[in-house]
């Protein structure tokens, strides 16, 4: 293994968008029962330390792959656009609107504590998740269009923030089961 290799190729899968999620895991177990600590217990203290570097590599690549989103980051920056998602917050002027309906919306539900409009709000912002990702697929995949691609990934990035506050708002107002 080459600690310079990108995470497809560490796990032998072509570098595109559009990853079979069940081939990943099935090269994830490969990987690891190759470099798993265990299998380098009886090893040199050396053999032991390379063995846990290699792992947590394998690791590493694995959560970011199986993620769209960072796996989405990950191709932009390997094809030379970064995200830069702290620097970078400019936004189409639509999708700015989208979001400021978005939280005036929310404040409502939330006022009015309507879980079925919370919910029916959730299924909206997923819709446009799936809508980006399918954007960075075609940007990626077929356009080889990095830095297109990165602009969809700064907005999902806000959707994935904004879909994580509303499962916690739908959460709170769920009846509670005992």
């Amino acid at each position: 293994m080459d600690a310079t290799q990108s995470y497809f190729a560490l796990f032998g899968l072509p570098e595109t968008f559009a990853l079979d999620l069940a081939q990943l895991e099935r090269a994830r177990l490969a990987v690891q029962s190759q470099v798993h600590p265990d299998r380098f217990a009886a090893g040199t203290d050396r053999d032991k330390r390379l063995a846990m570097q290699w792992a947590a590599q394998a690791n590493a690549a694995y959560l970011t792959l199986k993620n769209p989103v960072r796996r989405a980051t990950y191709l932009c920056e390997q094809r030379g656009a970064p995200i830069q998602a702290e620097n970078n917050t400019a936004m189409p002027a639509d999708f700015l609107m989208q979001q400021m309906a978005w939280r005036e919306t929310l404040d409502e539900l939330r006022d009015a504590a309507d879980a079925a409009g919370l919910q029916a709000l959730q299924a909206e912002v997923l819709a446009q998740r799936a809508e980006r990702l399918a954007a960075v697929r075609q940007a990626l995949d077929e356009e080889n269009a990095p830095q297109k691609a990165a602009e969809q990934v700064r907005a999902l990035l806000f959707l994935d923030r904004f879909a994580d506050e509303l499962r916690r708002d739908s959460e709170r107002l769920a009846p509670q089961t005992v």
